[in-house]
């Protein structure tokens, strides 16, 4: 169930006016390169294809808890909020793995 309430959460945090252009953007991007059949490493490559798109999804939602306010997360949240907070730490544990300056270029000071 969490991919299904990622997109929710996606859709519903572009559509709010509480949530920053520049978060929105940035959700857009990812959301477009996750659609893309064009991938830094190949789906079809067993295992190592899905490390980008998990990269790109860990690395916004990491941003995401740093950029807009916690609250408006969970009031889009269509799931349990503890799945969302458990969701956030391992974004923020493979995170840590990227390069400070990639994120800095997607996310300002995060």
């Amino acid at each position: 169930m969490l991919l299904p309430n990622l997109v929710l959460l996606i859709g519903r945090l572009i559509r709010d006016p509480r949530v920053p252009v520049a978060s929105k953007l940035i959700l857009l991007g990812a959301a477009a390169y996750l659609a893309s059949p064009i991938d830094i490493l190949p789906d079809f490559i067993p295992l190592v294809g899905y490390l980008d798109d998990l990269v790109v999804v860990a690395v916004v939602l990491d941003g995401l808890f740093g950029s807009v306010d916690r609250q408006i997360l969970f009031d889009h949240w269509p799931g349990e909020p503890e799945t969302l907070e458990r969701s956030a730490k391992t974004a923020a544990t493979i995170a840590a793995f990227i390069p400070r300056r990639f994120k800095v270029r997607i996310f300002g000071g995060k």
